[in-house]
């Protein structure tokens, strides 16, 4: 088929029709409507994607402004509704700048406290927990009891994990309130203990009935993990695992 030259002249050299061809077929589909063959795209070629959907101070400015061309002279937009469009914008606007001060200070807290935290690497922390960690190189372990009251004799019962009776032995408690005691880490037979975590239980009687007492015990701070926002520094103690810097109840001298 010869192609017709848009100039007039007669028919197309044979190489233009065949370049013009292999054009048709490669960045198009040919139909037998001219009009549709005129504006179709070709099919390489792309559609542009679209721009984020955010709204920017400026797009806002940009669509009042439209606003207020279009709107009634008769009727124009009231100054209070534009006032109030105008507060809504910068109150959201705000916000959302707080959020991003807010996000930056807790970085800053986290590390700072991270820093601080750092201090307390291989000093003993007093934790709300009964269970204690026994080492083969210090088997010695400190512990404190909460009485709400004077009690003349605290039953503290030692247990490994597995809940089995270790041995037990009396702490003065007379005086009342927080009573720090020790454990040798020795059992009921004199014999050290093999290494590993232990739980301390507490009991004494109140109003003349025995009742649970709460025991915190000292563990040995090894690393300190920076942790996020939420948690806070977290100090890795040994054999006990991670514990937050906030949940810490007192820090023992180190000696």
């Amino acid at each position: 088929m010869n192609l017709v030259n848009p100039l007039g002249t007669g028919p197309l050299p044979a190489n233009s029709q065949s370049n013009l061809g292999s054009a048709i077929s490669k960045n198009t589909t040919v139909t037998t409507n001219p009009f549709l063959d005129g504006i179709r795209l070709p099919e390489d070629a792309k559609t542009p994607e679209p721009k984020g959907q955010e709204l920017t101070q400026a797009d806002f400015f940009a669509l009042l402004s439209q606003q207020l061309s279009m709107q009634d002279p008769f009727k124009p937009v009231g100054n209070d509704q534009m006032i109030a469009q105008m507060a809504s914008f910068s109150t959201v606007d705000g916000i959302a700048k707080l959020n991003a001060e807010i996000v930056t200070l807790n970085s800053v807290m986290t590390s700072s406290q991270a820093l601080q935290a750092s201090g307390l690497v291989g000093q003993k922390v007093l934790i709300p927990s009964a269970t204690t960690h026994v080492s083969a190189e210090d088997p010695n372990v400190n512990a404190v009891v909460t009485t709400p009251q004077p009690i003349k004799d605290i039953m503290v019962r030692v247990e490994d994990q597995k809940g089995q009776l270790i041995t037990t032995f009396a702490v003065d408690g007379s005086a009342g309130g927080n009573v720090d005691f020790g454990w040798d880490g020795k059992n009921s037979k004199g014999e050290l203990v093999a290494a590993g975590n232990y739980v301390f239980k507490a009991s004494g009687k109140l109003d003349g009935k025995s009742q649970a007492l709460p025991v915190s015990s000292y563990a040995h701070v090894t690393s300190v993990s920076l942790g996020n926002a939420t948690t806070g520094a977290i100090l890795n103690l040994k054999g006990i695992g991670g514990v937050k810097l906030g949940d810490v109840l007192a820090v023992a001298e180190n000696k």
